[in-house]
């Protein structure tokens, strides 16, 4: 499991640093030995990830410990959306908690300072965490499917989604288009415009994928300028602090 969670991370934010090369010629190339440091804490991360990963696996190939299914049968078709909804917004939820937990002065310092150390962040700081807030993360979806039942495809969606927004938050430009970020159902979604504000400011937009609890407990400072272009035809160049 360790060895699929680092090759995911290196296939997923490999991808997104090529894209970037494309999307904004040259935003990297003076961040090679910060991009060096977030592969290796990445790697790192990947580690700890796949210990609870891989014990939950077995549980549910030997022992039955999870709440994993195959059978479409078992529940109504309607509960696959709703599934994938309630395993986003319990993850959401955890993350944000533990996010404003890590932003206090002792924990920020002691861990989240390792995440915050990416200034600007780049499509390898997806997973560049100190190993205490990686075990904080790696707990969650395992604790999910102990929990709350989910089909594998819909749990395989879940990863996918987790995946990409967690590397496409943090490469420093919007690849989604101006109507979905600056309408209405940007105003409740989490992308790179709005983590990039987190990552500027050093506080709010603590969520992953909703600004739910943002907006409820007063933290969301809006969106970050990224250049003024949305989507992957955007050439302009990125505006740093």
């Amino acid at each position: 499991m360790t060895l699929i969670v680092g090759g995911r991370y290196l296939l997923t934010s490999g991808f997104f640093a090529w894209l970037t090369d494309r999307v904004r010629p040259g935003q990297y190339d003076s961040l090679k030995p910060q991009i060096g440091r977030e592969i290796r804490w990445s790697l790192l991360s990947a580690a700890i990830y796949g210990v609870p990963a891989g014990i939950v696996a077995w549980g549910w190939q030997n022992a039955g410990w999870t709440r994993i299914y195959t059978d479409l049968n078992i529940y109504p078709l309607w509960y696959l959306p709703l599934s994938l909804f309630l395993y986003l917004f319990f993850h959401d939820t955890w993350f944000y908690w533990t996010h404003r937990l890590f932003h206090r002065p002792q924990c920020f310092k002691v861990a989240h300072a390792v995440h915050h150390d990416s200034r600007p962040p780049t499509a390898w700081a997806a997973m560049s965490f100190h190993p205490v807030e990686a075990m904080s993360g790696a707990i969650v979806i395992p604790a999910l499917v102990v929990a709350i039942p989910i089909h594998v495809g819909i749990l395989g969606l879940v990863f996918l989604v987790m995946t990409i927004m967690g590397v496409s938050n943090h490469m420093g430009w919007e690849m989604f288009p101006r109507w979905l970020v600056q309408g209405r159902l940007g105003q409740w979604l989490i992308t790179a415009t709005h983590h990039e504000k987190h990552h500027e400011s050093y506080r709010g937009n603590y969520g992953l994928y909703f600004r739910f609890w943002d907006k409820v407990c007063g933290t969301d400072i809006g969106l970050a300028d990224l250049g003024g272009s949305f989507g992957a035809s955007a050439r302009s160049k990125r505006v740093r602090e």
